[in-house]
């Protein structure tokens, strides 16, 4: 369908021609906000707990290596980006936190999966997003007026955040 024809709604799929997980159409089963806040919430435990585990492994590593290897703590100022890098671009499509929600990151059209450096792009906006105030509201505020609920960063990418 084209943008010229009747019925085209730019952002969504045909549901005849596309299903998402459980045979759903992709763009019906958006996440809600809600859903992701309380995802990150529980993600920030568990990134937490990957710098502590990533913190002790480098601080082993440098006594081992005569403290060579404690070059590599700044590693641990993007651990947060390592983690949604690593779990968002793997198999399961998502954090810990999202997968207790049943929540994955998904290409909007398609369904398909997020590679490693999408979902690493993906968790760097984020987080300057969040980190700045206005950059943070304006995010938001793409999410409160669209209704497929997608944030600023997932729109920069084409990606967005479903239910299973």
């Amino acid at each position: 369908m084209t943008d010229f024809q009747p019925g085209y709604h730019p952002g969504y799929t045909d549901p005849a021609r596309m299903s998402g997980p459980g045979g759903y159409p992709v763009p019906y089963v958006r996440a809600s906000l809600g859903g992701r806040t309380v995802a990150y919430l529980l993600d920030l435990a568990f990134i937490f707990v990957f710098t502590a585990v990533l913190a002790t492994a480098i601080a082993i590593l440098g006594v081992l290596t005569f403290g060579f290897a404690w070059m590599l703590f700044p590693i641990l100022g993007i651990s947060g980006i390592l983690y949604s890098a690593i779990t968002v671009g793997g198999p399961k499509q998502s954090t810990l936190g999202m997968r207790m929600l049943g929540l994955r990151v998904v290409a909007p059209e398609s369904g398909r999966p997020v590679d490693f450096l999408t979902a690493a792009i993906h968790a760097l906006l984020f987080y300057v997003a969040i980190s700045t105030f206005l950059l943070w509201c304006l995010d938001i505020v793409f999410g409160l007026a669209r209704s497929d609920r997608r944030l600023g960063h997932d729109l920069l990418l084409g990606l967005a955040i479903v239910r299973d």
